[in-house]
């Protein structure tokens, strides 16, 4: 009798284990505080972001090629999300931060059609700054050329945990898992 309950206790172990659900190849790359100047004019930082799901990408708003199809990508995925009744927020750092003055990234947002009561466009840092924090925090590169208006920088959406972890990133441009996506921002709200 003893033997049994110490194999149906084994075997408990081994299903519970085995429902748990764990994002593949999670990163877990800590990003650092920082508190910047969204859309509205208002001070927004990772402290506004603690236990919350987010997900967030680089752009600016006079990107000649990536970014208005990322953007339309990312308020696709908002959209979804929202059908799907998942709590998650987005956030898009500018990369030229020269030229994206708040009232510049919030015309620029609103032709997407976006929620921006979850969707924060950040900028109010240096270009060096924001150069630094990409490279840092999301191993990303983001240049600005010494000759012309466009900025350099990577095209992908960035899931970050409610401890401020990066967990994974997938493509914003082409072929945007949304699916996947959206299977893993349920599985960190689980």
């Amino acid at each position: 009798m003893k033997r049994i309950r110490l194999w149906l206790f084994a075997l408990f172990l081994s299903l519970l284990v085995a429902c748990q659900q764990s994002i593949p190849d999670a990163k877990n790359w800590p990003i650092e505080d920082f508190t910047f100047i969204d859309q509205n004019g208002q001070q927004f930082g990772l402290a506004d972001l603690k236990g919350k799901v987010w997900v967030t990408d680089f752009i600016f708003t006079r990107c000649a090629d990536v970014c208005p199809p990322m953007t339309a990508n990312m308020a696709k995925l908002q959209k979804m999300a929202k059908e799907k009744g998942l709590d998650v927020h987005f956030v898009s750092f500018s990369v030229d931060p020269e030229n994206d003055t708040p009232d510049a990234l919030k015309a620029y947002v609103e032709k997407f059609q976006g929620d921006m009561s979850r969707w924060h466009l950040l900028t109010g840092y240096t270009q060096q700054e924001i150069e630094r924090f990409a490279q840092k925090n999301f191993k990303a590169v983001v240049k600005k050329p010494q000759e012309g208006d466009q900025v350099i920088h990577g095209t992908d959406f960035y899931l970050v945990d409610q401890n401020g972890k990066i967990v994974k990133y997938y493509s914003g441009l082409n072929d945007v898992p949304y699916e996947e996506i959206l299977k893993h921002i349920d599985m960190l709200q689980e």
